[in-house]
Order: structure tokens, then sequence, then C-alpha cells
């Protein structure tokens, strides 16, 4: 009998090639397919609520895959996290109903982007470090301005455009403590690179690069070159798919 299992997970992505399975590269799609190979003797194919880049983390992935294992759940939880290298954690699994697919059934997603307003070295990997002086006011303005529907080629690579490219943006706020200051965005929908782009750019208002009325132009531009910088991969994580 067909079951359908679902899993949340979290890495490191500092050493993977993102998540997608690619030929000839470590990626964290792959190393899981790898041990549930082993585990349920299938060829199993992992299905995750959307890919991340290299070097992206994540600390709430969320993948499918169908199998005719009669194996137990805790069998297989306890199985994958024995086998599973130690940048990659199994953090729960379910058995959910066949018609449960990842990244369709996903109605929203959260990210959260990391940044430290000094040099740190046991953070370098899981943070940018932004060392020049930032209005942190004029960033929490600018952030109000991509709230809503609006089409945000500007801030997708281009290779990656689609047809389509509005994505409701349900959330964005800043938090700072100290040194840290993270970004959190949610939206109905991601494009490529597009919360490193948003970073990047709204960053780039608070050295004063762009005005609010500048990252409205941007918006309208729908052109990735007029957008600012884009932030490093490193302090970018998936925190939350929710359905």
């Amino acid at each position: 009998m067909t079951r359908n299992i679902k899993l949340k997970i979290e890495y490191d992505g500092t050493n993977f090639s993102g998540w997608q399975r690619q030929p000839d590269l470590r990626t964290v799609q792959g190393e899981i397919e790898d041990q549930l190979k082993k585990i349920t003797q299938e060829d199993i194919t992992l299905i995750g609520s959307g890919r991340t880049d290299v070097g992206v983390h994540a600390l709430e992935q969320v993948a499918n895959f169908k199998t005719e294992s009669k194996l137990g759940l805790d069998s297989i939880f306890k199985g994958l996290n024995s086998l599973l290298p130690e940048d990659i954690l199994i953090k729960d699994i379910e058995e959910v109903d066949l018609d449960f697919h990842s990244r369709y059934k996903a109605k929203s997603r959260a990210y959260r982007y990391k940044i430290y307003l000094e040099e740190t070295v046991f953070l370098r990997r899981y943070a940018w470090e932004v060392l020049y002086p930032l209005d942190l006011e004029k960033i929490y303005s600018a952030t109000q301005i991509i709230i809503g529907k609006h089409d945000f080629t500007s801030f997708c690579v281009t290779e990656s455009a689609k047809p389509d490219n509005h994505c409701e943006v349900f959330k964005a706020s800043w938090e700072k403590e100290e040194k840290r200051l993270e970004f959190e965005i949610e939206s109905d929908r991601f494009l490529h690179t597009m919360v490193r782009s948003l970073v990047g750019t709204l960053i780039d208002v608070g050295r004063g690069y762009f005005s609010l009325d500048d990252l409205k132009e941007i918006l309208k531009a729908k052109n990735h070159k007029k957008a600012g910088l884009t932030a490093p991969a490193k302090g970018l994580y998936l925190v939350k798919v929710n359905y």
C-alpha cells in the first residue's frame, strides 16, 4: 500500500550546492534520498516545498515522499537521523494524505535574514557582517513599501524571470538587538534570489544610496539592474512553510 510521508528538515546550507539534486554535486535532497533508499530499499523521490540556493540554510524545510515500505515512522525517523551527515537533521515525521504535496499545497513561506553589525568569527558562516553606518528608521520605512501584492521582477535574477512575477508579501519587518539585525518576510511565493535582493536593496536605503521614492521606482521598473546589491546567501534561512 502506498504511503505519503512528510518530513520537517533543518540544515546548514554552507557546504551544499543548494536543495535540489544535481549530478556530481552535494545537495540536501540528494543526501536524504540516498539514505531513504538504504532504509526503504526503494528509489525515493523527495518533493521539497521549494528550492534553496547554494549556501542558504533551513530551520524548517518541508518535504514529502511516497513509499510502499511498511516500516514504522519511528524506524524511518531514527534511521534517517543516524545515517544523515551532521549538517542535516530530520526534526519531525508524519504520515499524511496521499494528495499532500509539499510544494503545491503550501499557502505561504517565511524567511529570515541575519545581519551582524560587527565582525564576529563565530557567526561569519551564518550571517552577513555589515560594518557601515545605517539609518535604521529609513530601512524600516522602506520595508513598508514592499508589503502587499507587487511585481517583484526587479528583485529576481533575469534568467529565472517568469511570465507572472507578482508576489503577495503578507509580512515584512526588522528586529534589532544590540549588534544583531534580523529581517523576516512572509509571502505567498518567492522569486529566485528575491529575499537576498530585497535585503541588499533595503540596506542600500539605510546607507543613503537610495531614497524611499527610489525604492518605489525600482519596484515599478521591473528591471533587476535597477536594484541594489544582493545580500550573501549565508545569512538567509527558510523558517516556516505554512499549509
